[in-house]
């Protein structure tokens, strides 16, 4: 009787303990954790554009990588013939060590577009690389160092580099597109960019912020359609959000 009773606690023990991880080594075999399935490549030029790295050395200007990040990857998803990666999904490699041909085989995708920036009251520093991550070559890389208010003009050439890179071809209303900059107003951009890093959290205090952000830059520059369309974002949001109830 005493043994059917150890032999059933045994059982229960056995049955209800948390198992132990898979690399831990077992009778002298290691078992090792199955790796993720690559995934396939889409049937055009895929890429993604992984968080650029703030070197400003001061937290408070992670609003202008952030923001660099955001543009191209918001640029570059208006190219009909481009499969780009979203920025949330990106994002999830934020301050982390990267391996390009493994983030390729996770997000399905054979370019990562890498940088930094480095901005002062004057002036500022981009440097990014296309890198291919079947094979983890360089595909283009440089290094841009110019007076602030050329930041728009930065932007649109690194775009045009990539494209020029995969030879991807451009309708002419895409190519119209990049001639036009968003503000003529830095400060505007400035304020629309800490929006960005605002209404990207969506809580109920920063999507307040976000739209003070959103109404400063208006305030300068009263044209700014993607300031008007994220103000509105951010309302949407507070309302949909159960913090706003007025429709």
């Amino acid at each position: 009787m005493v043994g059917l009773v150890l032999v059933a606690a045994t059982l229960v023990v056995v049955r209800y303990l948390p198992r132990p991880p898979l690399s831990i080594q077992d009778s002298g075999l290691i078992t090792q954790k199955a790796q993720p399935p690559s995934l396939s490549l889409p049937d055009k030029p895929s890429i993604v554009v992984l968080p650029f790295v703030n070197l400003s050395g001061d937290s408070g200007q992670d609003y202008v990588s952030d923001g660099i990040t955001d543009v191209l990857t918001s640029d570059l998803s208006r190219i009909s013939s481009l499969f780009v990666i979203a920025r949330t999904t990106a994002s999830s490699y934020r301050d982390k060590p990267v391996n390009v041909q493994e983030v390729g085989r996770e997000l399905g995708v054979r370019y990562v577009l890498e940088g930094s920036v480095q901005k002062t009251a004057e002036h500022v520093r981009i440097i990014a690389q296309l890198i291919d991550t079947t094979t983890g070559g360089h595909l283009w890389a440089e290094r841009y160092d110019r007076p602030l208010q050329d930041i728009f003009t930065l932007q649109d050439e690194t775009v045009q580099k990539i494209v020029l890179a995969l030879k991807v071809k451009l309708t002419q209303e895409e190519q119209e597109r990049f001639k036009h900059a968003p503000t003529n107003n830095l400060e505007a951009y400035d304020y629309y960019l800490r929006g960005v890093e605002d209404v990207s959290r969506v809580t109920q205090e920063s999507l307040v912020q976000a739209r003070q952000m959103f109404a400063h830059a208006l305030k300068l520059d009263p044209e700014y359609a993607a300031a008007y369309a994220l103000l509105g974002y951010a309302y949407w949001a507070e309302w949909g959000g159960g913090w706003n109830p007025d429709p």
